[in-house]
């Protein structure tokens, strides 16, 4: 099974040695808007993340996100 985009940002997280807390004040500084960890950390587990914020995790992580077109089985 593939992993959930909460799982894939605390694996990314985790690789970088980035806190959440960390990722929070980055996304703040780089909107110009108040990213609380705690609003953040409810998005990953609610699952509510939208792709333009995953986008931008992304960005700021050093990531890009790419569709991979599945080979036919």
């Amino acid at each position: 099974m593939k992993l959930q985009v909460k799982e894939q940002i605390k694996t990314l997280l985790v690789q970088e040695d980035i806190k959440l807390k960390e990722l929070a004040a980055m996304i703040t500084e780089k909107t110009g808007k108040k990213c609380a960890p705690d609003s953040l950390s409810h998005k990953l587990r609610r699952g509510s993340l939208t792709y333009n914020e995953a986008l931008m995790i992304a960005e700021i992580l050093g990531y890009e996100i790419a569709f991979i077109k599945k080979k036919e089985e």
